[in-house]
């Protein structure tokens, strides 16, 4: 799960720097076509990027493996008593924040999916049963519904009752370009990163900035092969009054209209700034150094000469400490009994309310020998205790007693019980934290962008009366000296007159409506749009302003803490050798000793 976290956040991270690259060099640009596929270029890097690794071997020199002599068996126990507890108490509840954070990663998805879902269906709505009419590489499809006019692939949709036939011829100019140019795929792809990563606000951005510049491409296409580009200018500010798209299309209107026509009268951009589209190949590399690295130190090989001498008598240790039960006592007592014929009696055993043992009387005797006695009396828990027995050579054993605070001697040896704890070099070392990069924190105050005015509804034109209902002229007849023929038409064409003069107050009431919002029009909502683009004029200038400021941030400041980050990581790779080292060892240590325990067991059971 760790793994999936760590993907989400560097896939996140590419998006925001190929984003800032665009909003900051490229989109005052007018090279769209190339945008467009370095806007395509991100989310593929963005996806494919966290999985590419370069790895870095470092091969270190083999630990030596000391000659040394296995003279402490307790030292093990020890080591069990450091890291396995006898008294496991119940850990508290708490709550996986991981498994908190993937719910909400799913819910956000599984919502994102459904909504996808629906967009389809209600495409498909659009288009069942619809006339299609084929014209080329391109299918046309009249409809009915109050739809703005879009394409899919290369379905173009749209209502002509709504439009002239010059609007028209724009509508599908422009939309042409986006069927012949496969727009549809770059606006399913956008939503598909919008739904993985949903919860990163710079991918909505992201689909946004990317359906802008197919809107640029498609009227910088559009616009050469339309002789009035100020009637395409109409045409744009006309559709803005119909609000219904469907959502997963490329659909003629767009919110960002004066974007649109501002591109359109601009000069195009000067070659010399096609730089800017490589400008993010510095942060590229920046990101691989920082988390596509990856180092392995390998061991080179070596012959391992060392001898291992081992002691000659065994030491077999029976520990008592605090949580010992009575049923664990007299296991005790049996083992003692039944490998070694020493007698045990255990007497005045005491616990607390914890059942921890706070005193206890043992007696031990080996045959006719002394008996030897560890009393201890108290209301705190007992410190570690136990007995030794060394199995001699010659098959003969000795027995002693051993406490925390006071050896025991056993043979020419003495034996004492220590708490065991990790050495130092055992410690992995904490890497470096690596510097912060220049937060936004540090940046001036951005310019608040002016409102645009919102068109009221009663200023918005309304749809002109269904052409469907409009009355048909008939068809003349092929041959214009058949009279039966002729009669037929013309009694049709007085028909058809008739019809005419009951439709014309439609359409006259209808200009006279849009004559009267147009006239209201220019009395306030022109005036407050007059208003909103100078206030955008001074705004692009704040703007320019802000970005020259940014540029200064990012000066020598982050240099110098990279460079520190990098001494950090070499100090820290060096510390990993050493612990490496400290590792191996100890692991062979360990192994060592575990067939010594074995083999003292065996001896232990033969005698």
């Amino acid at each position: 799960m760790e793994t999936l976290f760590i993907f989400i956040a560097k896939s996140s991270l590419l998006l925001v720097l190929f984003y800032c690259a665009y909003y900051f060099l490229l989109r005052k640009e007018t090279f769209f076509n190339s945008s467009r596929w370095f806007l395509l270029a991100g989310l593929i890097t963005s996806v494919i990027l966290p999985f590419l690794f370069y790895t870095k071997i470092i091969w270190i020199e083999p630990a030596p493996v000391p000659a040394r002599i296995m003279t402490n068996a307790v030292s093990a126990l020890n080591y069990s008593h450091a890291y396995i507890p006898h008294n496991i108490q119940n850990e508290a509840f708490e709550i996986n924040w991981n498994y908190v954070l993937l719910a909400v990663y799913i819910l956000g998805f599984t919502a994102l999916v459904i909504k996808f879902a629906v967009d389809f269906y209600s495409l498909s709505s659009v288009l069942k049963g619809k006339k299609i009419q084929q014209q080329a590489d391109f299918k046309f499809v009249d409809i009915n519904e109050n739809i703005a006019p879009f394409s899919y692939f290369d379905y173009i949709v749209y209502n002509s009752s709504m439009y002239t036939a010059a609007e028209l011829e724009n509508i599908i100019e422009h939309e042409k370009v986006h069927s012949d140019q496969n727009h549809t795929v770059d606006v399913l792809v956008s939503r598909v990163f919008c739904v993985l990563f949903w919860f990163n606000p710079i991918i909505w951005l992201y689909k946004k900035a990317i359906l802008q510049n197919l809107e640029f491409i498609a009227d910088s296409e559009a616009a050469k092969n339309i002789s009035d580009k100020k009637a395409y200018q109409y045409t744009l500010l006309k559709i803005t009054t119909h609000e219904s798209c469907v959502a997963i299309t490329n659909h003629f209107y767009q919110s960002l209209i004066k974007k649109r026509i501002v591109m359109l009268n601009k000069n195009q951009s000067k070659k010399r700034n096609y730089w800017k589209y490589y400008a993010i190949i510095p942060a590229l590399v920046a990101f691989v150094l920082l988390f596509q690295i990856k180092t392995v130190a390998q061991e080179k090989e070596r012959k391992e000469n060392q001898e291992v001498v081992e002691k000659e008598d065994p030491i077999h240790v029976l520990k008592i400490q605090k949580n010992t039960t009575d049923q664990e006592l007299k296991e005790i007592a049996e083992k003692l009994k039944k490998d070694h014929n020493i007698d045990m009696v255990v007497s005045n055993v005491k616990r607390n309310s914890n059942n921890e043992l706070t005193a206890i009387k043992v007696e031990i005797q080996k045959g006719t020998g002394d008996a030897q006695t560890l009393e201890i009396e108290g209301n705190h828990p007992i410190k570690n205790c136990g007995i030794v027995v060394s199995s001699e050579a010659n098959g003969s054993a000795k027995v002693g007693i051993l406490t925390d605070d006071k050896p025991t001697a056993i043979g020419n040896r003495i034996v004492e019980v220590s708490e065991t704890h990790v050495p130092e070099s055992m410690t992995v070392p904490t890497p470096p934290v690596p510097p912060t990069p220049p937060s936004t924190a540090s940046l001036p105050p951005a310019p608040i962008a002016p409102i645009a005015p919102v068109l009221p509804k009663e200023l918005m034109i309304p749809p002109p009366p269904n052409r469907s209902k409009m009355p048909k002229p008939p068809v003349p007849p092929k041959n214009h000296e058949d009279k039966v023929a002729m009669k037929d038409f013309e009694k049709k064409m007085e028909e058809f007159d008739k019809k005419m003069e009951a439709f014309e107050p439609q359409l006259a009431a209808y200009e006279k409506q849009v004559d009267e919002i147009m006239s209201k029009r220019e009395l306030g909502y022109d005036k407050e749009m007059e208003k909103f683009e100078i206030a955008m004029e001074k705004f692009q200038a704040d703007m320019d302003k802000y970005s020259a400021s940014i540029e200064k941030q990012f000066g020598p400041d982050f240099e110098k803490k990279m460079e520190q980050f990098e001494k950090d990581m070499k100090q820290y790779e060096k510390e990993m050798k050493l612990h490496e080292k400290d590792m191996k060892l100890h692991e062979k240590e360990m192994k060592l000793h575990e067939k010594d325990l074995k083999r003292n067991e065996r001896e232990s059971k033969r005698s």
